[in-house]
């Protein structure tokens, strides 16, 4: 095999496909990037056996066949030549890489070790324009549980109901969720929970693309844009009735604006670092929110900022890293708080955004 490319066009390939190989492998293969090139395409493809990922590229073909070789190490390598044309062919037991004057040579790995990439029987789809996909990612991802132990909230549920298409994650102490409109709405329904890095891998890679094209079968979901494919599995279990979780009524209601909260909190939260509450009281007689945190090492501190509020006095305790994390995720000029009372759920709103963020309550000290 020998193939000729430009240096940017190999490595934007080699991000996306070096997502599907395995860090720690059990087998050589595992972290191994399969190149194959025929006469009219030159593709690359890496699975850890839960996700597989295939691309393709434009090249100058002067040979065909295929070589796999670690995708660490060739990626490393392509990272570190100049920006120029990059030539790629195999030379015995190796893979010699040339590029201007630099020249390096990678034991191969054995291609007999990879399949070919998935087919799945779709039994749902949906197609997704990329700035509505990146833009709901980003505002779900952070409520995404890192725990292993409870693999459902691992993942984000993604449905959606005719134009109407809907994420949602939590990590039980904190929900996130979004909907949006589709101009051209699909037939039927869709839904699929989809484990949460693998679509913030998607979010990052579809840059340039106008759609995402996603399948789901019933134990694997596959995303298409571009000459790209990332296949996964769909997560099992059941993902918690979130309509229930979220109040449907208010004792109080405050319209703040957003970036003035959002420095507000993270200024009081200087001194919430040990307890990791910060107090929350919302006046309706004096139209002002109050924050306070108290550490008895450290000191207390304590704002106030004016807002439009309604209903009765309230307050709550949140942990003031998820509420960072909440108003982070939002772009609107103003933002809503709902609360009913200091033992239940809080309630941040954006509805110029359709994005709702429900965060338990804590114990301030």
């Amino acid at each position: 095999m020998k193939i000729n490319t430009n240096k940017q066009t190999l490595l934007t390939a080699l991000n996306r496909v070096i997502k599907a190989t395995a860090s720690r492998p059990s087998v050589p293969y595992l972290s191994g990037i399969l190149i194959t090139a025929t006469e009219s395409e030159v593709s690359l493809f890496a699975s850890d056996l839960e996700t597989s990922v295939q691309t393709k590229i434009e090249c100058l073909v002067e040979g065909v066949g295929k070589v796999a070789v670690t995708g660490k190490i060739l990626l490393n390598i392509v990272s570190a030549l100049p920006d120029t044309n990059v030539q790629i062919e195999e030379d015995g037991e190796f893979l010699k890489i040339t590029a201007g004057q630099s020249e390096f040579e990678i034991r191969k790995i054995n291609t007999e070790d990879f399949s070919s990439f998935p087919e799945i029987q779709s039994e749902q789809e949906a197609l997704i324009p990329t700035d509505k996909l990146v833009k709901m990612v980003k505002k779900v991802s952070k409520a995404v549980s890192r725990d292993e132990s409870r693999v459902v909230l691992t993942g984000v549920l993604l449905t959606v109901e005719g134009e109407i298409i809907t994420m949602v994650s939590t990590d039980s102490f904190r929900l996130a969720l979004i909907e949006q409109k589709l101009e051209n709405p699909i037939e039927g329904s869709f839904e699929a929970l989809v484990p949460g890095k693998v679509l913030d891998e998607i979010a990052r890679m579809i840059s340039g693309a106008e759609a995402v094209q996603i399948e789901a079968s019933v134990n694997q979901v596959l995303f298409s844009f571009d000459d790209t494919k990332m296949l996964t599995r769909r997560l099992e279990g059941k993902f918690p009735n979130y309509k229930q979780l979220i109040p449907t009524s208010y004792t109080t209601k405050a319209i703040i604006d957003h970036a003035e909260l959002l420095d507000s909190v993270r200024r009081v939260s200087l001194l919430a670092l040990n307890n990791a509450a910060i107090s929350v009281e919302v006046s309706a007689e004096d139209q002002t929110l109050s924050l306070s945190s108290k550490t008895q090492e450290l000191g207390s501190a304590q704002e106030s900022i004016l807002v439009k509020a309604e209903g009765e006095d309230n307050s709550i305790a949140i942990n003031y890293s998820y509420f960072i994390d909440g108003l982070s995720s939002i772009n609107s000029d103003t933002v809503y708080l709902e609360i009913q009372d200091p033992l239940r759920p809080g309630i941040v709103r954006a509805p110029e955004e359709n994005f709702t963020y429900l965060v338990m309550p804590v114990r301030a000290q």
